[in-house]
């Protein structure tokens, strides 16, 4: 099954399907049309008994996934008020749609911004080599605020506080990623999704209802924190972030005087 911008694979013999973003030519960032049917692909896995277990990844080895296109983020209208958003990257996970079959990413290339909600909601990660990781919203005049939430609940305090305010002045590398927790694995570049799917495969092969439970028991240790914590992101962002027209001018800007990888 494929939509534009998102490709399904099910494999029947080992219960395990694969979720791609699939716009290699973009980072895989994702539009408002893949961000409607991310929410529809995970729905639908909850009546699915024949998937077990899913991982999901990007296509074409340079990017997971780059956040929200800025030409799709430009047509979401906002309300006024600075207590509520409407951000389109709020229901891109499996749990925010009620599926608690576990999810693997598997992460080739860079992995940066709203890439965060699918990395956040994933049982663990697994990375090629060259996978890089940073969140470039400060640089841009906006508020990490539902990205770092996500990140907190699988990095130090103090490395992703300095992810977060650095920007896109530093990238996060693979093997850093694995030192600090948020990845498991490191593999060769390009072995992510096969690494992935041998995990998810081990993982299906086992009594489902044992699986969710455990899956369902590790996210209530903590629910609580991070639902308190993303009720706080929307006045924040709406108070804190530029004008669309300054961020803009700023994004304009992007890519000169490089990054520094750690």
């Amino acid at each position: 099954m494929s939509t534009p911008g998102v490709t399904v694979d099910r494999d029947k013999e080992t219960g395990v399907a694969v979720v791609t973003l699939d716009r290699a030519e973009k980072h895989n960032a994702i539009t408002l049309d893949m961000a409607r049917e991310l929410g529809a692909v995970w729905r639908g896995f909850r009546y699915e008994d024949d998937v077990r277990a899913i991982v999901v990844t990007g296509a074409g080895g340079r990017a997971f996934c780059t956040g929200i296109d800025r030409e799709a983020a430009g047509n979401v209208p906002q309300p006024s008020s600075p207590y509520t958003i409407d951000d389109p990257l709020l229901a891109i996970g499996p749990k925010a749609n009620d599926l608690w079959k576990p999810v693997i990413a598997a992460v080739e290339g860079m992995a940066c911004g709203g890439a965060f909600y699918l990395l956040g909601e994933s049982e663990f990660l697994i990375a090629g080599e060259d996978a890089t990781f940073f969140d470039p919203h400060t640089t841009y005049g906006m508020v990490s605020a539902f990205e770092t939430v996500h990140m907190a609940q699988r990095m130090p305090h103090g490395e992703i506080a300095r992810m977060a305010l650095m920007g896109s002045a530093e990238r996060i590398s693979a093997r850093r990623a694995y030192e600090t927790g948020l990845v498991s694995e490191v593999t060769e570049p390009g072995g992510a999704l096969t690494a992935a799917r041998g995990a998810a495969a081990v993982i299906a092969s086992y009594p489902t209802e044992a699986v969710q439970g455990t899956v369902r028991a590790l996210w209530s240790v903590k629910e609580t924190a991070r639902a308190q914590a993303l009720a706080h992101a929307p006045h924040l962002v709406a108070l804190g972030n530029l004008p669309a027209d300054r961020q803009a001018a700023l994004f304009g800007g992007r890519g000169r005087g490089g990054h520094r990888l750690r």
